[in-house]
């Protein structure tokens, strides 16, 4: 019988400065790769299985499909690696309140399912110090709906926390993006967006145009605590994606 090998993941350390204690650090997962559905069906045609390529995405979009659908009319659905159902955002006046969609949303709410809780739960877990880099993006907060590390409203702001997150420098790629997460299509936020510029916070507003979709947050810089530009750029991508709609 083949053993399995153990899941593992690294951490890094990165300063806790909200606290009072000088060595408090917080650990943060490195992720190792992105992945989207032709990885995975790559991954499986490399393992070996009876189906094809084009079976595994094909029989992957009509479940999903029909997923979505469910769950859009009101359905608790099991699928994949999560438990998916509607939740309601809003506060109803009354009785008899009707729904106003100035005020009120649907979200889709998702649970882990048990197998992956006990992976993660199950994982290695190697520390291995401190963030060769000490740029860390540490939260980002869409103003116009309040929402953390999930949500980007077009035409609003959007404040980030972080630490030596300032975008300095002049070399080819410095400055804020946003990449959409299917095209991989880059959206760089104009100087003109950025209201704050400082080692710990980063305020911009989201273009007004800017497309739906699901987005990666990257900043990319030149700036040192040093006081002097760095030679070369580094960058930092947030491990959340956010949605735009």
């Amino acid at each position: 019988m083949e053993v399995k090998e153990k899941n593992s993941v690294m951490v890094e350390l990165h300063d806790l400065s909200i606290t009072e204690q000088k060595d408090d650090r917080f650990g943060r997962v490195i992720t190792a790769k992105s992945l989207g559905i032709d990885d995975l069906v790559n991954i499986a045609i490399a393992r070996g299985t009876n189906y094809s390529a084009t079976d595994l995405r094909s029989a992957n979009e009509i479940l999903q499909n029909i997923a979505i659908e469910q769950i859009s009319n009101g359905a608790s659905v099991h699928f994949g690696l999560g438990y998916y159902h509607l939740s309601v955002n809003g506060v109803f006046i009354g009785d008899n309140a009707k729904w106003d969609s100035e005020k009120h949303s649907l979200s889709a709410h998702v649970t882990p399912t048990a197998e992956l809780r006990n992976a993660i739960k199950n994982c290695i877990v190697d520390v291995r110090g401190m963030a060769a880099s000490p740029m860390a993006i540490n939260s980002v907060t869409d103003v116009a709906s309040g929402e953390v590390n999930s949500k980007l409203t077009p035409g609003a702001p959007v404040n980030i926390i972080g630490n030596r997150i300032k975008v300095e420098g002049d070399k080819e790629g410095v400055g804020l993006k946003l990449i959409q997460e299917d095209t991989k299509e880059e959206t760089v936020i104009p100087k003109t967006h950025i209201s704050t510029n400082s080692p710990s916070k980063l305020s911009f507003v989201v273009p007004a145009d800017l497309a739906a979709g699901d987005y990666r947050l990257v900043i990319v810089t030149q700036f040192s605590s040093a006081g002097r530009l760095l030679k070369e750029t580094r960058s930092c991508s947030f491990e959340y994606l956010f949605e735009v709609s």
